[in-house]
């Protein structure tokens, strides 16, 4: 049983770190509200779904994108435009 215990307080380390370096993601200008709107709507998401991409950007949204169709309508939102060629690209189907 110490070995479920060892590995949720890894999960909850994790996932607390995490969450604080999002934090420091979020940049304090003003011209940058929408990112600060996005990190605030996806930050739950982003731990929940992709805290082994944290703290590296590019992998969480990578992962974020992957995840698409779990996220919650808030993030979702962020992810859901599409190319300005205003093409369709198919789904992966896994």
């Amino acid at each position: 049983m110490s070995i479920l215990s060892s590995k949720f307080l890894r999960t909850l380390c994790l996932a607390a770190g995490g969450a604080a370096l999002l934090g420091t993601l979020t940049p304090a200008h003003a011209e940058d509200s929408l990112r600060q709107q996005q990190t605030e709507a996806c930050k739950g998401d982003a731990l929940k779904l992709c805290a082994l991409a944290i703290p590296n950007e590019k992998k969480i949204t990578a992962c974020m994108e992957r995840k698409k169709d779990k996220l919650s309508p808030k993030c979702r939102v962020f992810f859901d435009n599409k190319p300005a060629s205003g093409k369709k690209t198919p789904a992966k189907k896994h």
